[in-house]
């Protein structure tokens, strides 16, 4: 494949979407000191325990029907394991589905170790609201 020349109003609107559809690791850390997102972290149980960004709450995917910590009123940003990785995605698809505004963290949970943000480890500390 090489690279051709582009729509420049088809480039504005992809453009435009990725940067209401989702963030990088290191804006997300920026507004975790805010009240104004919740972190949804989508993988498995065992790999959320063994690290995970601070404050996030873990909804894997069989558990993604009962909407167990999602606000309403608040960003849900949705994370998963990396940049290939299309959990987090899929999930943004059904919680909009659901009503919910949802963003995903571009680079997934490897991305937010590769900057070297701030983790916790062990079980979920953050209370949930329900849906």
């Amino acid at each position: 494949m090489s690279l051709a020349m582009n729509d420049a109003a088809g480039a504005l609107r992809h453009f435009e979407d990725k940067l209401s559809y989702t963030t990088g690791p290191v804006e997300l850390e920026r507004e975790l000191r805010s009240e104004r997102v919740r972190v949804i972290d989508v993988r498995a149980k065992e790999d959320y325990e063994e690290a995970h960004i601070p404050g996030s709450l873990n909804l894997p995917q069989a558990e993604w029907g009962s909407l167990r910590g999602l606000e309403r009123d608040k960003l849900n940003v949705v994370v998963c394991y990396s940049v290939v990785c299309h959990l987090a995605a899929k999930a943004a698809v059904e919680f909009a589905k659901r009503g919910f505004s949802v963003m995903e963290m571009d680079g997934g949970f490897k991305a937010w170790k590769e900057h070297e943000l701030p983790i916790e480890k062990g079980a979920e500390k953050a209370k949930t609201k329900a849906a």
